[in-house]
């Protein structure tokens, strides 16, 4: 009788494609835990860092809603993500950015924070943010701005958003040097790094094709 002969597994197994349904539900989910911590960190009084730190910086300088200004400043970068990634893309991040803006228009109408210790909502708020922002990512869309830029980049080059993210997060937080004191300037730096650090240990090339 000859040997009983190894069977060699498939080395390119079927992607699990999420379903339309799946999309919204997580991008309703995603969008919510993010504006909940970009609600924490404003109240906070500190910064995060990307397209949202950015607007939330000129929030706080303004007054202006949040929402309206997420929501401005994200439509030049539609153009970038048309070209690289497509119309599904685009409408999807599209979606997400809307549900973001609306809310944050929501956050101060259902829940207010008297009092609360600038520290634990900074981290507490990037870290909800963070985990909001892999959600979205994870399921092909984003919430504009620098993580088109960060997920071209990733596609294009190999490198990882996070670490992309994480540079562009660097200039906004210098930004905020010349409005914040020192101690909200180290602070916003902190979050910033567990924002970012939730994306580089989660999200890279390769570990999970069914965001691509």
């Amino acid at each position: 009788m000859q040997a009983d002969q190894h069977v060699v597994p498939d080395a390119t197994p079927t992607i699990a494609r999420h379903s339309f349904a799946e999309d919204v539900v997580a991008l309703v989910s995603g969008t919510l835990i993010t504006a909940f911590g970009l609600y924490l960190i404003k109240s906070s009084g500190a910064v995060t860092g990307g397209t949202a730190g950015l607007v939330l910086l000129i929030s706080q300088l303004t007054s202006w809603p949040f929402g309206l200004l997420f929501t401005a400043v994200n439509l030049p970068f539609a153009v970038l993500g048309w070209r690289r990634r497509g119309p599904r893309f685009v409408a999807s991040s599209v979606f997400s950015v809307l549900m973001l803006s609306g809310f944050s228009l929501l956050q101060p109408r259902l829940m207010t924070l008297d009092q609360v210790n600038p520290v634990y909502a900074a981290l507490l708020g990037n870290l909800a943010a963070g985990i909001g922002l892999l959600i979205i990512l994870r399921h092909h869309s984003s919430l504009g701005g620098f993580n088109v830029i960060a997920i071209v980049c990733q596609d294009r080059f190999g490198w990882r958003a996070g670490y992309v993210l994480l540079a562009l997060d660097a200039t906004v937080i210098v930004l905020s040097a010349f409005t914040a004191p020192p101690s909200t300037v180290l602070l916003s730096a902190a979050g910033v790094a567990v924002l970012n650090l939730v994306l580089v240990v989660n999200h890279r090339p390769g570990r999970y094709p069914a965001a691509l």
